[in-house]
């Protein structure tokens, strides 16, 4: 499991949500900022800033002082797993597996972030941070700059113009918007995202975008695994991802019709 300041941030900010929801489902008092950080044994300041990052994802809500409960975006999301494409796409995960050895993830953005929607059986272990709803920058993951293909160097300036890239990610990050955009120019010209150790020490991310029938970037699609296991065969890999992507993107559009 990573041990980086990000992925202890995810962590513990989906040990409040599953608390919260948790809660809020078997009906029992909602809590605030010190009871929840009593409950997890958590610093109260850091429950209280993550909490507030929480609601600004609109996975958690609070009124005025009061207790937290679930989001909109929550319920979203969870209704979101068990329709449409992102029902059917466990089958495109779990042939990614069977396929390659590969953990595969599909996520999609939200501003400059992605969240994650489903992963592999083999990628979400018991322990791990990988859940649904799993919130990681666009700018140092595989899966988020193939959310961000379509975006030109005007666009990626203005998405980028307020983040902090100080302290975030592996040792392949960029740093800046610019060296964003030069990251993306290159895999453009590859056909397919490759992450070298953008986010996580020894990982390797092959990304691909998700497109519907008419162009449009829905989410993406990506397999994780160490240098060995991605880079001899990336061109392999690469082909099955956009394979089973454009596969995705008309299970799409199938879904529709049938609603």
């Amino acid at each position: 499991m990573d041990t980086s300041s990000e992925a202890s941030s995810m962590a513990q900010g989906l040990r409040i949500v599953r608390l919260v929801a948790d809660r809020e489902k078997w009906g029992r008092r909602l809590l605030g900022v010190s009871q929840l950080a009593s409950e997890l044994d958590m610093e109260q300041s850091r429950v209280s800033r993550l909490t507030q990052e929480l609601c600004d994802l609109g996975l958690l809500e609070r009124v005025e002082r009061g207790p937290f409960r679930t989001g909109q975006r929550f319920f979203s999301l969870a209704a979101s797993l068990n329709t449409g494409w992102i029902r059917e796409s466990r089958t495109e995960l779990e042939a990614l597996v069977a396929s390659f050895g590969l953990r595969s993830r599909v996520s999609v953005r939200s501003g400059f972030r992605v969240t994650l929607l489903r992963a592999s059986s083999n990628d979400a272990l018991p322990g791990s941070f990988v859940k649904p709803g799993m919130v990681t920058p666009t700018w140092c993951t595989g899966s988020g700059r193939a959310l961000l293909w379509d975006h030109n160097q005007a666009a990626l300036q203005e998405l980028l113009k307020d983040v902090n890239f100080i302290g975030v990610g592996g040792p392949g990050a960029a740093h800046s918007p610019g060296e964003v955009c030069e990251l993306m120019d290159r895999d453009r010209a590859r056909g397919c995202i490759l992450a070298a150790e953008e986010f996580e020490h020894g990982v390797y991310e092959l990304a691909v975008p998700v497109r519907n029938p008419e162009g449009t970037i829905l989410a993406s699609l990506s397999v994780l695994g160490g240098r060995p296991e991605i880079e001899p065969r990336a061109g392999k890999i690469a082909n099955v991802l956009m394979e089973a992507a454009n596969r995705l993107g008309t299970s799409h559009l199938s879904s529709a019709d049938r609603s």
